[in-house]
């Protein structure tokens, strides 16, 4: 279970001690087992801070305390602050990253679902990049495409993992299938077929407004005959 320590503390000496945790993590790499850590101000009291770190699981963070490195820093940020530091721990029993769930649903959706149920998450202005494609595509156009794909096979996607960073998504994919129709001129062949792939989406106001598309085109066409193996 993902276990959070809040550290709370107050000091007028927060670049000494931002430079004190650059040098936490300095020292313990290749040992800490702290995954995250966020740093917020009180906009209503300029010396007060909250440290936010995330570990896989409880036994982690107190291997993480553990460390020689960690109570050798923690000396030097008790002596920074106007008052010993308040720690508060926590056991993560809910954890859900919205923009990540949206890309997951339209993978989920992708070749069970109608056209307009699969693109419900996105933007009115989504704009698309592929590098088969001769130029961006927007809304319409991705809504064309993916019909294009539905009828030359079935579609189904596995979401293989997703990590988010800021605004975007990056979902790894698996896509399996049959080919079932006429596919860049390319007639059925009943074959089955497996292609992976990368995706990019960004998202605004919880909605997907733009996407990356990286995918196995040529493994694709090897497995209905074009390319020689």
């Amino acid at each position: 279970m993902t276990f959070v320590q809040l550290i709370d503390c107050r000091t007028s000496r927060f670049d000494e001690m931002d430079r004190l945790m650059d040098t936490w993590v300095e020292q313990t790499k290749g040992k800490r087992t702290a995954t995250h850590a966020v740093v917020g101000k009180d906009r209503s009291d300029a010396s007060h801070f909250v440290e936010i770190v995330e570990f896989p699981s409880y036994e982690e963070a107190m291997r993480n305390s553990g460390l020689p490195e960690t109570g050798r820093i923690f000396e030097d940020m008790v002596a920074l602050c106007e008052e010993t530091p308040t720690f508060t721990d926590l056991d993560v029993v809910r954890d859900e990253q919205l923009n990540p769930a949206t890309s997951r649903q339209f993978f989920e959706r992708a070749g069970r679902s109608e056209t307009d149920l699969v693109f419900e998450g996105f933007s009115d202005d989504y704009l698309e990049h592929v590098p088969a494609y001769p130029g961006d595509v927007d809304l319409e156009g991705s809504r064309q495409v993916y019909a294009g794909w539905s009828q030359a096979f079935d579609l189904a996607f596995r979401v293989d993992d997703q990590i988010a960073q800021g605004d975007q998504v990056c979902t790894r994919w698996t896509l399996a299938g049959r080919h079932k129709g006429d596919f860049l001129g390319i007639p059925a062949t009943g074959q089955d077929i497996t292609m992976t792939g990368i995706t990019w989406h960004r998202f605004r106001d919880g909605m997907i407004c733009e996407g990356w598309w990286q995918y196995d085109r040529a493994g694709l066409l090897e497995q209905l005959g074009v390319l020689g193996e």
